[in-house]
């Protein structure tokens, strides 16, 4: 897999591991924590998770801007992982929420998440910039050796970035099993089992008792059974509060091992930090030799790179706008409509890099398969076919949301506990969902990644790097509008929407794809 590669691909994507942990922990729970630490309402939970993702793509810009500026990339990049670690410790401290200083909890909760983005910032972007360099490097080791050994070493690179993306999983495959495990090991340690629905009616319960229908209220009792082992409920209110307590706490936890796995990328960064290259800086003396007609002939064509990098960033926001809804829509409707018993809903973050590692080869093979029969594919087209792939993804939920006739996520929640028992789904649909959701991000997200590193003029690497993230970050600003509809509208026009933005933004890919194969050339 490696062969002809950098020897600091493997190094690299290992160093990157840590961020993806902690990201796939925060991924998988951090909408489904704030609602039952603070009691917010899915729509709440939904808009500080969508300006905490925001701010970790957004970020990277400042980040990129930093490491250019000071030509100080590793450095950038060992600040991040220390900014990140000590956000993630502050998040595990397991404090409990009450009615009395819950805002100051949850404002120093957001403090935490800003450390962990800022981070981020500082990290994720850079590092990119340094894999797009070892390719730099490698092709301006391969010219000298002439035309064919160039055009191999080319080929090189959107092999290169799915392979870094395939490690970098790796991390996140585990991520999603830590706090559920972490979670159901403490509140067995308290002599309690886990349900997902029981959170949201404690908080209903401690905001005023007499406001509760007698719906809820029975459903509060049948549950409270259930996760206590038939245990004698003395006071319900105390049962509440310390169900929240030990659920809460247990979660907490989980961070502590986004801190070590976060240290352990750090001394990796550190131990190979000398065998990564630095990301080619323009030089003033070179610029002085150019005549005024290479001058405009040079700033034409960073002009002609600078809208294509634009054009496909403008793709990317909608991608990341459906994509991401693994840690929202798809989070809350896993918990709601999907049976639980066995798995519970973070789990289910777990599919997504599962198959990430599982058909980065399948389909690394398939491209390599088509060039080498003179029919390969352009990376803007491979960036086309990925929307409409993720379109599948949502035709499939659609479909299959109006066939079972789902209703709103509230209008669900209200039903009695049997009835909604019977309208679940099996975890099948969420395997599919993800299915295809994961293919379509190895179209687009490592493809991404490497036409940013062949477009972006040398100079500004890191920055078009944070580009391309600052992309995500305004597909993720847009994210909470998944769980307001969830929650308001039938399913099946929920999930139809996102089908609509993935055809739609296909369209508009495919119109341009003969422009952007010219500029890549």
């Amino acid at each position: 897999m490696f062969k002809n590669h950098p020897k600091g691909l493997l190094p690299a994507a290992l160093s990157n591991m840590g961020e993806r942990f902690g990201y796939y922990i925060m991924n998988a729970v951090l909408l489904l924590f704030l609602c039952s630490k603070f009691g917010v309402s899915d729509e709440v939970a939904g808009i500080i998770y969508s300006i905490f993702y925001t701010l970790i793509y957004i970020l990277s810009l400042v980040g990129g801007f930093i490491a250019d500026r000071t030509n100080n990339y590793k450095g950038t990049i060992i600040s991040g992982l220390i900014v990140m670690a000590v956000g993630y410790a502050l998040i595990s401290i397991p404090i409990l929420a009450t009615s009395g200083d819950n805002f100051g909890l949850l404002a120093f909760t957001c403090l935490a998440l800003l450390l962990i983005a800022f981070g981020n910032g500082l990290f994720k972007g850079n590092l990119q910039a340094i894999v797009g360099q070892m390719y730099d490097n490698l092709e301006a080791e391969a010219a000298k050796k002439g035309p064919q050994a160039l055009a191999e070493a080319k080929g090189l690179r959107d092999s290169g970035f799915q392979i870094f993306y395939v490690f970098i999983n790796i991390g996140a495959l585990v991520a999603p099993f830590i706090a559920p495990y972490l979670r159901e090991w403490w509140l067995g340690q308290n002599g309690l089992s886990y349900n997902a629905e029981l959170p949201a009616l404690c908080h209903q319960y401690l905001a005023g008792a007499q406001a509760m229908s007698a719906e809820a209220m029975g459903n509060l009792n049948q549950l409270v059974a259930q996760v206590s082992n038939g245990a004698a409920i003395g006071d319900m209110g105390e049962f509440c509060q310390k169900y929240l307590n030990v659920f809460n706490t247990g979660v907490h936890y989980s961070f502590i091992a986004s801190v070590a796995v976060m240290l352990v990328s750090l001394v990796i960064f550190v131990i190979f930090k000398s065998s990564f290259p630095t990301p080619a800086k323009k030089e003033a003396v070179a610029v002085a030799e150019y005549t005024e007609e290479e001058r405009r002939t040079m700033a034409a064509e960073i002009k002609q790179r600078m809208y294509a990098l634009s054009a496909v960033l403008g793709i990317a926001i909608f991608f990341w706008f459906s994509f991401h809804q693994n840690g929202q829509s798809l989070s809350v409707f896993a918990r709601d409509f999907v049976k639980t018993d066995s798995i519970a809903p973070e789990i289910w973050q777990a599919v997504n890099p599962f198959f990430v590692i599982v058909l980065t080869p399948v389909i690394m093979f398939v491209f390599s398969w088509l060039t080498k029969r003179g029919k390969s594919i352009s990376t803007p087209r491979k960036i086309a076919y990925g929307m409409g792939i993720a379109g599948l993804a949502y035709l499939f939920l659609a479909v299959y949301s109006m066939m079972a006739g789902y209703p709103s996520g509230e209008e669900f929640k209200a039903m009695d506990v049997t009835v909604k028992e019977g309208l679940k789904a099996g975890p099948w649909v969420l395997i599919v969902t993800y299915f295809f959701l994961t293919v379509a991000e190895l179209f687009i997200s490592p493809l991404g990644l490497s036409f940013v590193s062949k477009v972006a003029p040398r100079h500004l690497q890191g920055f078009c790097q944070g580009l391309w993230l600052g992309a995500t970050a305004l597909g993720n600003g847009l994210i909470w509008l998944g769980p307001l509809m969830y929650n308001k509208i039938p399913l099946w026009m929920c999930w139809s929407v996102f089908l609509a933005v993935c055809l739609l933004s296909m369209g508009v890919m495919f119109s341009m794809v003969n422009w952007l194969e010219k500029v890549t050339k």
